[in-house]
């Protein structure tokens, strides 16, 4: 069951109009937009979609809308995390899975639980989940990491856990995760700009925020690194380095946004706490799109 998160998987924005109401008919302009760019899926409710300020009601009209949209061309994965065990639970039941292939569950924050509290939590949301689990590990954000070796125990614990996309930007310890992983286990990149040479070391695809904007660049750099065909694949990692890099400058995902605003697909609007990106880098971001 793995298998189908292999690939390019788009982290996708939730748009928003100018008074920060959900913008549906541009999210609909970008759930297609990434289709046609030949995603292997798409991911709502994640981090780039500004999950931490939608209400309980605002992500049950996101789920439903992107499974209506969609209509089954492409898996939807629907984030599912939180720092509250149970809480996360309680919600995982009272979704209706009928239409969703898998759930991404970040690692608790700020409670920084051990790695024993780490496992026992994923443990109760593998067991509470109807589909497949990725598990996410982003430190950065997160400020507590899921340690290789509770991954792996999780992975041989929990069948309906399948794939991590790994965050850290530890290659250490990412190397260690994926010598002892068992079968039909993956490793996603969350990490753009070392989506290459992660896949190198073993990854198999990558959870994208570039890929709101350029689906079909950056899925053809997944597939041919997924082929061998490496020299393919860096005349595309070298095409958008640039660009990734200034998408994250100022906060994500106000970069993306502000691409998406400038492609035509969608404002550029983020709710508080986080701001839409100075005019400065606004222009630099156009400049970098025009390169490409």
């Amino acid at each position: 069951m793995s298998n189908m998160f292999e690939g390019t998987g788009v982290a996708i924005v939730t748009p928003l109009n100018e008074d920060f109401s959900i913008d549906f008919d541009s999210f609909g302009k970008v759930i297609n937009h990434c289709i046609s760019g030949k995603v292997d899926y798409i991911v709502a409710l994640g981090t780039t979609g500004e999950t931490a300020t939608l209400s309980v009601d605002e992500k049950h009209k996101v789920i439903d809308f992107c499974k209506s949209v969609i209509a089954n061309r492409v898996p939807l994965v629907i984030g599912a995390g939180g720092y509250d065990t149970m809480d996360v639970v309680n919600a995982l039941k009272a979704i209706d899975t009928k239409g969703i292939s898998g759930i991404l569950s970040v690692a608790p924050y700020y409670n920084k639980p051990n790695q024993r509290g780490m496992f026992e939590h994923f443990r109760a949301i593998a067991n509470a989940s109807k589909v497949p689990v990725i598990l996410y590990n982003v430190p950065g954000r997160t400020s507590s990491n899921i340690a290789g070796e509770t991954v792996i125990k999780l992975a041989n614990a929990c069948s309906n856990i399948v794939a991590l996309k790994e965050a850290s930007s530890d290659l250490c310890q990412l190397m260690q995760l994926i010598k002892y992983m068992p079968k039909g286990f993956i490793v996603l990149s969350g990490d753009d700009a070392l989506t290459l040479p992660m896949i190198s070391l073993g990854v198999r695809g990558v959870i994208s925020v570039v890929a709101n904007s350029h689906p079909q660049e950056f899925g053809n750099l997944v597939r041919n690194a997924l082929k061998g065909d490496f020299v393919t694949a860096k005349t595309y990692q070298y095409q958008l380095v640039e660009y990734i890099n200034a998408l994250f400058a100022e906060g994500s995902p106000a970069g993306i946004k502000a691409s998406l605003e400038i492609m035509g697909l969608c404002k550029k609007y983020v709710r508080l706490p986080l701001v839409p990106v100075s005019e400065e880098h606004y222009l630099k971001l156009q400049s970098l799109l025009n390169e490409i």
